[in-house]
């Protein structure tokens, strides 16, 4: 059974068990968190939602929250000594999958 989940602006396929990295949320690591915003939900019977299922539900157990490795940007404009170094460090959650209700 799986199910596509929306959550940080995005949507993402999960199963039981899976570990998914996803936009940074407010909980500590241990915390239940459960997402109510589901699309799809499919396995042995499959109910899409219009836009969402209603009274399906998936629940994670927050793992972790950490910064991904860095991305660095670098502007230059020729014959005009500009130019401009940047880092940026975006934060996720690490969130373990434990039961998807449907």
């Amino acid at each position: 059974m799986y199910a596509i989940i929306k959550t940080g602006g995005k949507q993402v396929k999960v199963e039981k068990g899976q570990a998914i990295y996803i936009e940074k949320l407010d909980a500590e690591a241990g915390d239940k968190v459960t997402f109510d915003e589901v699309v799809f939900v499919g396995g042995d019977s499959v109910k899409v939602g219009a836009p969402l299922v209603e009274g399906a539900s998936v629940e994670g157990t927050v793992e972790k929250q950490g910064k991904q490795k860095k991305v660095t940007t670098f502007k230059y404009i020729p014959k005009k000594d500009s130019h401009r170094k940047q880092g940026h460090r975006q934060p996720y959650t690490k969130v373990v999958i434990d039961d998807i209700k449907a």
